[in-house]
């Protein structure tokens, strides 16, 4: 599927319609149209400066666009009070920092603030989210522990912890696996489609490694200088034809012998047809990796 527009469903409970947005003056996407679909893991692809990003925080209503409205749930969010939103859809932006000294329960604590208020403080309710949220996220065994004292995939769990506690149905994730290592972003999205299969969430990311996009997406949506240019299924989606289109990538896409996963294989040094896979030996195809 190429087009501008990705329509969405009157189903969709998070909806952008014709935005478009960008930063002082400089536009970044332009009359826009997207859905994302509930209850699945709905990965945004994108070489820099593709708008995937500001899509998301557009979305995420950390951005309010030039034109055009998000609706959650019907409503425009930019209109709704944040605590009401809050409730509703939670956020992991990139790159997230806690003050100096803060522990794990402590940030995680902090994903209880849309139920906080002057004449309702911490309750047995507040008590039990944040502990189901660090179970889930496997950091209950850090707790008391500071966060600077913890390794990258384990803060970026604990992150995950915190925006879990606001036990809302909508989670958006910006790059939420950069600059950790491949077993650590693997359980991670291991986590995040657990979330969506299991716990009925439904979650957009933004993702720059191809393979682990096309491993972990429910929906893989492409975008180019501020368009969406192919959207659907990873098996329809994630071709080397597109791959060309949007992130001028020769490469071969080829299934994974073992899981039947798509891999994409980058074209090197004039190959022109991906090695064979030998049987009874492990074969692991390179990962492309596109940076933000």
């Amino acid at each position: 599927m190429c087009a501008q527009h990705l329509p969405s469903s009157s189903t969709d409970r998070l909806q952008g319609k014709r935005l478009t947005a960008g930063y002082d003056g400089h536009r970044v996407l332009s009359e826009v149209d997207f859905g994302v679909k509930d209850g699945q893991v709905t990965v945004l692809l994108g070489p820099n400066g593709s708008g995937k990003s500001t899509l998301l925080k557009t979305l995420a209503r950390t951005l309010a666009p030039e034109r055009g409205q998000v609706l959650l749930d019907g409503k425009d969010i930019h209109r709704s009070r944040t605590r009401d939103v809050a409730r509703k859809l939670g956020i992991l932006p990139q790159g997230p920092s806690a003050p100096e000294g803060v522990t794990v329960r402590e940030l995680v604590c902090l994903g209880r603030f849309p139920y906080q208020h002057l004449w309702r403080q911490w309750s047995a309710e507040d008590e039990r989210a944040v502990t189901e949220a660090m179970a889930t996220a496997n950091v209950d065994q850090f707790a008391d522990r500071p966060i600077d004292d913890l390794s990258g995939g384990q803060r970026q769990r604990c992150w995950i912890a915190m925006v879990l506690a606001q036990e809302t149905d909508l989670i958006l994730l910006d790059e939420p696996t950069t600059f950790l290592d491949l077993k650590v972003q693997v359980d991670l999205l291991e986590l995040l489609v657990r979330l969506a299969h299991d716990k009925g969430r439904t979650l957009l990311v933004v993702l720059h490694d191809l393979n682990l996009a096309a491993a972990y997406a429910d929906v893989l949506v492409m975008m180019r200088k501020g368009r969406i240019e192919h959207s659907g299924a990873p098996e329809t989606v994630f071709t080397a034809t597109n791959l060309k289109q949007v992130f001028d990538l020769d490469a071969h896409v080829i299934r994974d012998p073992h899981t039947q996963r798509l891999v994409c294989v980058p074209a090197l040094g004039g190959m022109t047809s991906p090695q064979p896979v030998t049987a009874g030996l492990g074969y692991h195809a390179p990962t492309a990796m596109i940076q933000p």
